[in-house]
């Protein structure tokens, strides 16, 4: 009997799931037993000020702060707008089919994209168009200028129309042979269009896609696919011109976007993304330990390894603490200053992956089974 697959399509299919695997090693080994609690300092008043419920999040989702709004979605295809100040459903509409990676909007059009590779554009929470892509895609759509922009897991960069769903322009770079399933890097800085392409950070004109610049953040290493594997994940700081970045298993670093230029660069081994303040980035190792670095010259701060094993997700920043989500669904507020717990919260008991975002004043965070929590300071 012929055989089913072809050898390219079985490298791509065993490519895939190498790579999920090896993303799901990078957030912490269960092989090792995560650290033990000290008691709750709860040294900050929070408190939670709504619930809500969604169907449980299996993909990549980035929770999209719009105004006094959050954008969400879930695994059962489900995109919806909730009032982060009461935790209100504003709109929720249904596309019809799981969704891969989302959600992308600019406050009037939202987009997702499905497990069919079929980018989803909505208005006022109603399906505007439809168009099918040519990868599978695992970064939320970039909604600009009115229009979407994709970034396709075989390195492609895409730009439709936001009204028409007319497809403008695609650029395309050579594919690796392994991408990580897990968000990547795409943004924008003025006019120029910011995606993360490999281990690189690529300035694109967003009218046409051509390249404006291009910087190295990492560069591949090793003999096998997997030790040769680079990339940039999702979550990072913009301060003014600069993007504060990580590139997976590798480094953290920070590039002049309007120049073109890396500023600073230092080793680092993690795989969820960074945040920072005006003095500060913030990042967390594939152990789970906690670092800062200083912003200007990426020098260390300090380091905690009061969490190790908890499979952290990427940190946010707020007040004076680091907002961290582990894989039991605690939330930890550390310093931002040294570190120290300063107090920690409870969810549903499933895994915090999405990072938390602040809307309107209130911490909106998402667990994997699909509890949503609003939480405000006493």
């Amino acid at each position: 009997m012929a055989n089913i697959f072809s050898a390219a399509t079985l490298r791509r299919i065993l490519a895939l799931v190498l790579v999920a695997a090896l993303s799901a090693c990078a957030s912490g080994s269960g092989a090792l037993k995560p650290a033990e609690l000290a008691a709750n300092p709860a040294l900050l008043g929070v408190r939670t000020v709504w619930t809500s419920k969604i169907a449980p999040v299996d993909f990549p989702l980035q929770a999209l702060v719009v105004g006094s709004s959050v954008a969400l979605a879930d695994a059962d295809g489900a995109v919806l707008s909730l009032d982060a100040r009461n935790g209100a459903v504003l709109w929720r509409t249904q596309v019809g089919a799981p969704i891969a990676a989302g959600v992308g909007s600019d406050g009037r059009f939202s987009a997702v994209v499905t497990r069919a590779n079929e980018l989803v554009v909505l208005e006022a929470g109603q399906v505007l168009w439809r168009a099918a892509l040519t990868s599978q895609v695992f970064t939320a759509p970039l909604v600009a200028g009115e229009r979407v922009f994709v970034l396709g897991a075989d390195r492609s960069v895409a730009a439709f129309d936001a009204k028409s769903g007319r497809k403008l322009w695609q650029q395309q770079r050579p594919g690796e042979a392994l991408v990580l399933r897990q968000a990547g890097i795409l943004t924008a800085v003025g006019n120029t269009l910011v995606a993360g392409l490999s281990g690189r950070l690529v300035g694109m004109n967003s009218l046409n896609g051509n390249a404006l610049w291009d910087v190295a953040l990492a560069a591949p290493r090793g003999t096998n696919d997997i030790e040769r594997l680079v990339d940039l994940v999702g979550g990072f700081s913009r301060q003014g011109n600069e993007l504060c970045v990580r590139a997976f298993q590798t480094a953290v670093g920070c590039v002049d976007a309007l120049r073109g230029t890396v500023s600073w660069k230092r080793p680092a081994s993690g795989a969820v993304g960074v945040q920072a303040d005006d003095l500060q980035l913030y990042g967390v190792e594939s152990d789970s330990r906690v670092l800062a670095w200083k912003r200007a010259s990426g020098e260390p701060v300090w380091t905690s390894d009061r969490l190790l094993y908890r499979k952290l997700s990427a940190p946010l920043v707020l007040g004076r603490s680091v907002v961290l989500g582990d894989a039991t669904g605690l939330l930890h507020f550390l310093s931002r200053a040294d570190g120290t717990p300063l107090t920690r919260l409870t969810t549903d008991g499933s895994a915090i992956e999405v990072t938390p975002v602040v809307v309107a004043g209130t911490l909106v965070v998402v667990t994997r089974n699909g509890g949503v929590y609003g939480f405000q300071p006493e």
